[in-house]
């Protein structure tokens, strides 16, 4: 229970409520001509219930806090760095560089607009939540999304340790050099996917998009349909079971690919000696 309670104030200030600790702050609003920066920084044990956010860096440095119902505008810069043990309810952020360098945070059943979103933190999970960012979760670990809908460019680059699952990902350049990621039962839809990954697999996904999977090691995919697929797996070490058609494969350096059918198997040109076997319903190439 909150040792304090702050309700129905506006704090325009600088550092307004700094270092505060063990408190519930409702119904605020931190915004005013005196745009005062880092409104609760250091803060500790702080439960945030439908407040208004304005001003830049408000949660910085802190250590347990609990976000229910609460908006952060475009002006709120850089919303929340160094911080740990955060969740986020039904919120809406749209700050520009929200999450940097933070620890076991939780995300639920909100809206986030915020470019560099996520980078290099450790421990997030996310669940029924939309994100629309350019790059999403740069040199981040340890990350556990479901029922996520995400539009952006870069995605989860050089990431290591993901799970996500139900989810629909609108992204260009997602999962470059990433490493140990489980997909399952999602749509990924974007150029040039997932190029020098380490420990890709994919089960029951969609996937659309050119030159998808090149220079990947230890990529699996179980039981996947690909579209608009050209150049596919080119130089990558691959397990693939792909239900109906690739549009085309080019050069990958081993394992097997099985497709009901693919519309052009490419192997020359290579830079390299490439022994995968490449298997069509009743066709078998090498």
């Amino acid at each position: 229970m909150a040792d304090i309670i702050i309700e129905n104030s506006i704090f325009p200030e600088e550092r307004a409520l700094y270092n505060l600790s063990a408190a519930l702050v409702r119904s605020c609003a931190f915004a005013g001509e005196e745009d005062g920066e880092s409104a609760l920084k250091e803060c500790r044990d702080v439960t945030l219930d439908n407040c208004r956010f304005e001003l830049r860096y408000p949660l910085w440095h802190a250590k347990g806090y609990e976000m229910t119902g609460c908006e952060m505008s475009e002006t709120v810069r850089a919303p929340i760095w160094y911080s740990d043990n955060g969740i986020i309810r039904n919120s809406r952020i749209n700050g520009i560089k929200c999450l940097r360098e933070c620890k076991n945070t939780v995300i639920d059943n909100s809206s986030i607009v915020s470019d560099e979103f996520g980078w290099i933190c450790d421990g997030i999970k996310l669940d029924n939540t939309e994100i629309a960012s350019q790059y999403l979760l740069f040199q981040s670990k340890n990350i556990e999304a479901k029922n996520i809908r995400m539009k952006g460019k870069y995605s989860f680059q050089y990431c290591e340790n993901i799970v996500i699952e139900d989810s629909f990902l609108d992204t260009k350049d997602a999962f470059w050099h990433a490493k140990n990621v489980t997909v399952k039962n999602s749509t990924i839809k974007g150029e040039y996917l997932a190029w020098f990954s380490e420990g890709l697999t994919l089960i029951n996904c969609k996937l659309i998009g050119t030159q998808p999977l090149c220079y990947c090691k230890d990529l699996t995919l179980i039981n996947c349909t690909m579209e608009e697929t050209d150049l596919s797996f080119e130089y990558s070490d691959v397990k693939a079971e792909i239900k109906g058609n690739i549009v085309s494969v080019k050069n990958p350096a081993s394992g097997y690919i099985e497709a009901d059918s693919i519309g052009e198997i490419i192997l020359d040109g290579s830079i390299m000696e490439c022994r995968c076997e490449i298997r069509e319903k009743t066709k078998i190439f090498s």
